[in-house]
């Protein structure tokens, strides 16, 4: 009787965050997996909140907000798409800032939205939500495109800080780019693919790496945590695939 006693007492905590079925009961869950966390531990966790609209009125613009403020030490934050044609969105590093990151993508059809956040112990922690579209959201090109000299504004920056209450404060930017996917015909794979947020002495806030699937023009909110000080006014750089550059400052 004491040895299966102790026995049940080592085995628990090896069942506690162990991976469960898939809450979205999505058939190309477990290609996901194998893809974007090969070898490595899984579980779904509720903490990992991904707030999206139930459906897409317009499949180019699909709103996103990620918070996984519940976690402690994020490291990484990748969402993805199960069903898109190009599955992942974004890639996410918290340096400074919170877990928590708002953006708008282009869905092509009916599909989980995920976002996997990876702890400092080397688990990720996957939130997700269905969405449903009407599609062709990756496969239509950019509207901006339709607009005379838009190449004039190509990387263009704007951005704006706010303080909340609880001394924390939010910041939002927007860079001027077509962000095409290379999916509509004869036009060609074009997107930021790196961004970083950075204050005078180098300090690294935020760090995104972005994908085709970010929607044109694309729009970044987070948070820096209360009691964050910078030196200065924060500085975001950044280049796409072609080797456009992005530089701008974003003053508080």
């Amino acid at each position: 009787m004491r040895w299966w006693c102790l026995c049940l007492i080592l085995v628990a905590p090896a069942a506690i965050g162990a991976e469960t079925k898939d809450p979205l009961d999505s058939a190309r869950w477990e290609e996901m997996r194998k893809q974007f966390f090969p070898g490595e531990r899984v579980v779904f966790d509720d903490r990992v909140k991904v707030s999206a609209p139930k459906f897409a009125e317009d499949s180019m613009n699909v709103p996103v907000t990620v918070n996984a403020d519940g976690l402690r030490d994020v490291q990484e934050i990748v969402v993805f798409a199960d069903f898109n044609p190009i599955l992942k969105v974004l890639e996410f590093y918290p340096d400074r800032a919170k877990p928590f990151l708002g953006f708008r993508f282009k869905l092509q059809q009916a599909s989980p939205v995920r976002a996997a956040a990876k702890t400092s112990d080397g688990v990720w922690h996957v939130g997700g939500a269905w969405v449903d579209a009407a599609g062709g959201g990756c496969t239509a090109p950019g509207a901006g495109r339709a607009a005379a000299g838009w190449e004039k504004m190509l990387n263009e920056v704007s951005g704006r800080v706010w303080s909340a209450p609880d001394l924390s404060r939010r910041v939002r930017l927007r860079v001027m780019h077509p962000m095409d996917t290379g999916l509509a015909p004869g036009i060609p794979a074009f997107y930021i693919e790196q961004l970083v947020l950075r204050d005078n002495r180098g300090t690294s806030y935020i760090r995104l790496k972005t994908f085709e699937p970010v929607s044109e023009n694309p729009v970044f909110t987070f948070d820096l945590p209360a009691g964050t000080e910078t030196a200065g006014p924060l500085v975001l750089s950044g280049v796409d695939n072609n080797g456009n550059k992005i530089a701008s400052t974003i003053k508080p």
